[in-house]
């Protein structure tokens, strides 16, 4: 049944993980044609539920009840979780995994645990590729560059083109190298988010934001900063838990070469720190498309900026 040889929109795919990228996966993949969509979530059974439920349904998703559950009725898994759960949901799918299934692992870890994952799948009969998924996905949707890697990445890379996957491209054979570039570019991208919003905030507090954004445009002429600004706080306010847990895999992979990864960890702290207030509700309420987005970075950082105020206050 899941042999390339097969058409791949035949193929039963389960997606492990139903959030924001799985939602988009399923959603392009049942507008491509393929029939059989299957999806597991650990919110299911939860109050987190309901809009899993809508989505599956207005998508014609069928939920599994569990990761094993899932495993067992699918030719290609699709791992999209947070990046400390790659290794856990590896191993829960383990003991429904039949012999040749692929799994696809999206998920932002560092190479050492893409290994781990890839000896758990290995051991049960599956087939395991590593992506490294290569800039935001909700722009590009399934079309998202990324890179392929592993024993069996290059001969996978044409059935997930024909599922859509247009932007996924053969990396490397090795297991954890086109995770290493994932991570090694993380340290920048994701680091500079941090750096913008400590920044953004800190000239906002000190009302200087003018001209420090004078200055940058000057020397990165490039970038709209303003536009940057905006996104780069939406974004993180939106997604620091999960960007936060990616830094920390940044921060493992720095260290799984003998540096001490002082930039990563410090990235990781702003970002988790950022979804700590999000979570007390200092961005508004999150509705089921997230949080309201402001153009201007200025309202989110003044209620950045009043949030860290009042816990400097209380401590």
């Amino acid at each position: 049944m899941n042999g390339i040889a097969q058409s791949a929109r035949a193929w039963r795919v389960g997606l492990i993980g139903y959030g924001e990228v799985g939602r988009i996966v399923a959603q392009d993949l049942r507008e491509l044609g393929v029939q059989q969509v299957l999806a597991h979530d650990r919110k299911l059974g939860t109050e987190q539920q309901q809009p899993l439920l809508e989505h599956a349904r207005d998508c014609g998703v069928r939920l599994a009840a569990s990761a094993r559950e899932l495993a067992a009725g699918c030719d290609l898994l699709i791992s999209a979780v947070t990046a400390s759960q790659a290794v856990a949901v590896a191993r829960d799918c383990a003991g429904g995994l039949h012999a040749g299934v692929w799994f696809v692992d999206l998920n932002s870890a560092s190479p050492g645990a893409k290994r781990e994952a890839a000896a758990v799948v290995d051991a049960a009969g599956g087939r395991y590729v590593e992506a490294a998924v290569m800039t935001s996905v909700p722009p590009y949707r399934s079309k998202v560059p990324m890179l392929l890697g592993g024993a069996h990445a290059r001969e996978l890379e044409p059935a997930l083109r024909e599922l859509g996957f247009a932007g996924a491209r053969f990396g490397d054979e090795r297991l954890g190298i086109v995770s290493a570039t994932k991570m090694c570019r993380s340290v920048m991208i994701k680091g500079l988010e941090a750096m913008v919003i400590e920044s953004f905030s800190a000239a906002r507090a000190y009302g200087v934001e003018d001209a420090v954004l004078a200055s940058l445009a000057e020397t990165f002429p490039g970038i709209d900063w303003e536009k940057q600004g905006a996104y780069f706080f939406q974004r993180v306010i939106e997604h620091g838990r999960r960007r936060s847990e990616e830094m920390r895999e940044v921060a493992r992979t720095v260290e799984e070469i003998g540096l001490r990864p002082w930039s990563a960890s410090g990235s990781a702290e702003r970002q988790a720190w950022v979804a700590d207030l999000a979570d007390r509700g200092v961005f508004g309420a999150r509705g089921e498309a997230g949080f309201a987005r402001s153009p201007d970075w200025r309202t989110e950082a003044d209620r950045l900026l009043g949030a860290a105020t009042d816990i400097e206050n209380k401590d």
